[in-house]
């Protein structure tokens, strides 16, 4: 088949089996050129594993640090007549190349916030591994089915208080349009909080460390991101900001159930990068379009594998005491919100307008869009797209739930 990209709102409902590969291989070649881990981890559960910072805590945990892998995620698998998503083609690529260098890796494909899918990832712990050293929480799902329900919870990007009014990019048509966005209710609020806070994080380390599968010293961690004062409108005073404020709360409470077996529970909060996730809110393609193009300037650029790997080595395995803000916090976002790199930014927000040519400032197609496409397995140099490719990759997955 001839796999072309087809996009609806901000998702692309089609992803590329070989260029997902190429994506996927880039990242493991990135991490096998930096020094191994000392004292990494040994046993990795990821919770978010297929896609984005997930992924790349799965590929810098195995091939950094030789760590068996978990990894837990709800993708699309491809059929004769439409292709997997790309998080299945990702998980598919990175399961075959940690088998050939002879490293565990097992997944599950199914509903995070289901007890179905912990019991089984349970299971498969104490079948396998008996212990895990370090749980990664990256969910980034927008919807979920409540336990023992069938009621469906929905999170919203929304302001909280007062309407949003703010510029966007139009990608079609590669123009600056004008959006304005109503304030989110209570039920709104609870809901994405609900959604995306920190809940169910806290439900899987519970049954876990319930079923005791948890090892001495066991490291949790989940991804936030704050980012700066043009973007907290609609993300950190938002419904998603409240989100990840629950979030903070849910990691000081985990940190107290874990600290009798010397355990502990972070929160890392990390760069704007192209994500699934991220295209789907107001005005970040816009940003994110001006602060890739400032910071690869500036030559402190970084992308989900290289912030990962840089968590690993420098924060969460290392000799020296961990650096934290005074909310316990990793700050991984620290290169983007340096004075010199958002000084430029809010110089360059002010510049554009529709009578100019906006890639003279932003350059949408290199820094966001071509970024957005690479999410497929789209727009890589080495991939000859005019190519047949096999659409039905699979690969030993544990249980589809």
């Amino acid at each position: 088949m001839i796999v072309k990209p087809k996009i609806r709102g901000y998702i692309c409902t089609t992803a590329h089996p070989t260029g997902c590969k190429k994506n996927v291989h880039k990242q493991i070649a990135y991490v096998k050129s930096r020094k191994r881990i000392k004292n990494g981890p040994k046993n990795v559960l990821i919770i978010g594993a297929s896609t984005g910072y997930g992924l790349a805590s799965r590929i810098n945990a195995a091939f950094g640090s030789a760590s068996s892998t978990i990894g837990v995620f709800l993708e699309k698998e491809s059929n004769i007549e439409k292709t997997g998503s790309a998080g299945w083609y990702n998980s598919s690529s990175f399961d075959k190349a940690a088998k050939k260098e002879g490293l565990y890796s097992k997944s599950i494909n199914g509903d995070a916030f289901s007890d179905q899918c912990r019991k089984s990832v349970i299971h498969l712990i104490k079948k396998d591994l008996k212990k895990i050293d370090l749980v990664i929480y990256s969910l980034a799902a927008s919807v979920c089915k409540l336990p023992k329900s069938s009621k469906i919870i929905r999170a919203v990007i929304k302001p909280i208080g007062q309407p949003y009014t703010s510029v966007s990019l139009d990608p079609k048509r590669n123009t600056l349009i004008n959006i304005n966005i109503e304030p989110a209710n209570k039920k709104e609020i609870a809901n994405t909080i609900q959604v995306m806070g920190g809940q169910n994080w806290q439900i899987w380390i519970n049954m876990l460390n319930k079923a005791g599968v948890l090892s001495e010293n066991v490291k949790t961690i989940a991804y936030s991101y704050i980012g700066n004062h043009l973007t907290w409108p609609i993300y950190w005073h938002g419904t998603i900001g409240m989100a990840k404020h629950d979030l903070e709360k849910t990691a000081k409470k985990i940190n107290k159930l874990l600290q009798p077996q010397g355990g502990s529970a972070y929160i890392a909060v990390l760069k704007s990068v192209v994500t699934q996730a991220s295209s789907a809110i107001p005005m970040m393609p816009l940003y994110i379009s001006i602060v890739f193009k400032v910071m690869k300037e500036k030559s402190v650029h970084e992308g989900c594998i290289e912030q990962i790997q840089r968590l690993f080595s420098t924060q969460l395995y290392t000799d020296i005491v961990p650096k934290v803000d005074n909310k316990c916090r990793f700050r991984l976002d620290n290169w983007e919100l340096c004075d010199e790199v958002q000084n430029t930014c809010h110089k360059i927000w002010k510049q554009i307008n529709n009578n100019i040519n906006i890639n003279k400032y932003v350059n949408y197609q290199n820094n966001y869009q071509s970024e957005f496409f690479r999410l497929f397995g789209f727009g890589i140099k080495e991939i000859d797209y005019a190519v047949n490719v096999n659409i039905e990759e699979h690969f030993d997955v544990i249980n589809t739930i």
